[in-house]
C-alpha cells in the first residue's frame, strides 16, 4: 500500500511541504511544535514554539544553506536539511560571521549587488561554523 516517493520526482511545492514535516519532526523531538503559515508572515515560513513557553522562532525553510538581505533584521532563523542533518541556524549571526571573516568579500556580485547569496553544498568552513546548530536525529 506504501511506496517511497523519491524526492527528486516531487514539484517544488511538493518538495517544500516535505522539507516542512521532517523539520517538523525533528523539531518536535526537541520540544517544538511547528505552526506552518499560509503566507511568509514577516520572512517566515512557519513558527518553531518551545514547550518552555518563551522560545519562539520565526523560522524560513530552504533547500539549502543560504543568506538573503530581505531577511536581515528580522529575526529570522533558516532551515535546511542536508543529507540527515538539520540545519537551523540564526541568519543575522551568519551574515556577520561571513563579513567579519571575509567570507562574503567585495568580489561577491550575488551579494553585494543582487543581495543573496546560496551554497547548493555547504563548504567545509560552513559545516563547522554550523556545528552548534545541528539538530541530530
Amino acid at each position: 500500500m506504501f511506496a517511497r516517493v523519491p524526492y527528486v520526482t516531487l514539484n517544488s511545492r511538493q518538495k517544500e511541504n516535505y522539507n516542512f514535516q521532517k523539520v517538523a519532526a525533528r523539531l518536535a523531538d526537541y520540544g517544538f511544535n511547528s505552526i506552518r503559515l499560509t503566507d511568509d508572515w514577516q520572512g517566515a515560513d512557519f513558527i518553531a514554539v518551545h514547550i518552555d513557553g518563551e522560545t519562539f522562532l520565526k523560522v524560513q525553510l530552504k533547500g539549502r544553506l543560504v543568506i538573503d538581505r530581505k531577511y536581515v533584521g528580522k529575526g529570522i532563523h533558516i532551515a535546511f536539511l542536508y543529507g540527515d542533518e538539520l540545519y537551523l541556524y540564526d541568519h543575522d549571526k551568519f551574515v556577520q560571521y561571513l563579513e567579519g571573516n571575509g567570507l562574503i568579500g567585495a568580489d561577491s556580485v550575488t551579494w553585494h549587488e543582487k543581495g543573496f547569496r546560496s551554497w547548493p553544498l555547504p563548504p567545509a568552513w560552513a559545516i563547522n561554523y554550523l556545528a552548534d546548530y545541528r539538530i541530530s536525529q
